[in-house]
């Protein structure tokens, strides 16, 4: 009885010593709460970098937490800030941005680059110039680029071929775009809707934004004080849209992921959809040869990059701020971006990433591609302004939405929202004084 008694001790002493050990080793690494909104492919793409990162960083560990979509991520930083729970590191709008810079909350990057004798400005210099841009708030760095994508044009190449088009020549233009969809666009007699249309689209804030832009308009003003989407350029950019629909039959409203559905069922021969569209439909599986183009443009090629940044919540322990920035560096690194866009087609945020031999691979395989890459020498950001997260989904439901289906005329709807954001604007300026 004795000895066993003995021996439970020494088991006791043992697994103690053990769990000492490991609680050691837990203690020397710095675990790095990083909330995303990625999911699906995305989203398994992520956590593929993210173990990469974890397996080569003995020191740090990032703990990856999804919340599903934008809105909930937003709802859930929003509340965390209130309740000082934030996380170490978050995806974010620069209209987020704008409003968590008010709150004193945000760790600066500049202040984490200086630090940093590996980051030089040689660094900084081969992020595309929109990317550092689009980051900056009143004069300093509060985040840094994650998961930046352009729009695409996707096109079914049989059906060109099979209505006597070059399926190696997308429409460059918005007059190019709309006679191939009337060759396309087929009707059966005495029917009145097409069996076979041209295009399709969502009501999408994003894409009238880049038909602005391409019309020859401006959002807003340089200082982001007065809105300019309410002008004769932001009228032709709906007309255009509505011309589509109704002037030309050629197109129709979807919803969702439908628009998307037709096209690779080959009811629809063009679509417009994010970079990142490619991976949910080869997900579902493409049966016909794809096209792949920069979106057709107007006067200008000038276009809105989407997608989030990386920002760093302000900790009493900088060991953790300096941890997230070791993470964000390696995540933006050449090779690391480049393999980004391979696994997402996301947008590679530095030049040097075409150098690798993954995007190497990719442009090689499909030259076409190039043209999509291209639009970040003409991009730019949406306003990094807290007022303009309210103000796009004004547009999408209070114009967009209004205007195609016949309920508002475009110049009116344009000037509500445009008036709701500038007193918006001025009340903000208030309060601040």
């Amino acid at each position: 009885m004795k000895r066993i008694f003995i021996l439970i001790i020494i088991s006791l002493v043992i697994i103690s010593g053990c769990s000492k050990k490991k609680t050691n080793v837990n203690n020397d690494k710095i675990t790095i709460v990083f909330w995303h909104a990625l999911g699906g492919p995305l989203g398994d793409a992520l956590n593929v970098m993210i173990k990469e990162f974890n397996d080569s960083h003995s020191k740090i560990y990032i703990k990856a937490i999804s919340m599903g979509n934008y809105t909930a991520l937003s709802q859930k930083i929003m509340a965390s800030i209130q309740a000082g729970t934030q996380p170490d590191i978050a995806q974010v709008f620069e209209s987020w941005t704008a409003k968590m810079v008010d709150a004193n909350i945000l760790k600066s990057i500049d202040d984490l680059m200086d630090a940093d004798s590996t980051f030089s400005k040689k660094d900084l210099d081969d992020f595309y110039p929109i990317f550092i841009k689009s980051n900056m708030i009143n004069g300093k760095m509060y985040s840094f680029p994650f998961n930046k994508s352009v729009r695409v044009l996707y096109y079914n190449k049989d059906m060109f071929f099979k209505n006597n088009l070059d399926p190696n020549l997308p429409p460059k233009t918005w007059n190019n775009f709309i006679e191939d969809c009337k060759v396309i666009t087929k009707r059966k007699a005495g029917q009145d809707a097409p069996t076979i249309y041209g295009t399709t689209f969502n009501v999408d804030s994003w894409q009238f934004e880049n038909l602005l832009l391409q019309a020859g308009g401006q959002i807003m003003n340089s200082d982001y004080t007065k809105p300019l989407f309410n002008s004769k350029y932001g009228v032709e950019a709906l007309n255009y849209l509505s011309d589509l629909l109704n002037k030309y039959q050629v197109a129709y409203l979807s919803t969702g992921y439908n628009g998307q559905n037709d096209f690779l069922a080959e009811k629809v021969a063009m679509m417009e959809g994010s970079s990142v569209s490619m991976v949910f439909m080869k997900r579902n599986g493409i049966n016909f040869n794809l096209g792949i183009s920069a979106i057709p443009v107007n006067k200008t090629k000038k276009n809105i990059i989407s997608g989030t940044n990386i920002a760093i919540f302000n900790k009493k322990d900088t060991k953790n701020e300096r941890a997230a920035w070791t993470f964000i560096k390696w995540f933006t690194d050449s090779k690391q971006t480049a393999e980004w866009s391979t696994l997402t087609y996301y947008m590679p945020v530095r030049k040097s990433a075409f150098k690798e031999e993954s995007l190497k691979k990719i442009l090689e395989y499909n030259p076409e591609i190039a043209s999509v890459y291209d639009q970040l020498n003409y991009s730019t950001f949406e306003p990094p302004i807290k007022q303009w997260y309210k103000t796009r989904k004004n547009l999408k439901e209070k114009v967009i939405e209004k205007v195609l289906r016949g309920s508002i005329e475009p110049k009116k709807a344009l000037d509500q929202v445009a008036a709701n954001l500038e007193k918006e604007i001025k009340e903000g300026a208030r309060h601040e004084n």
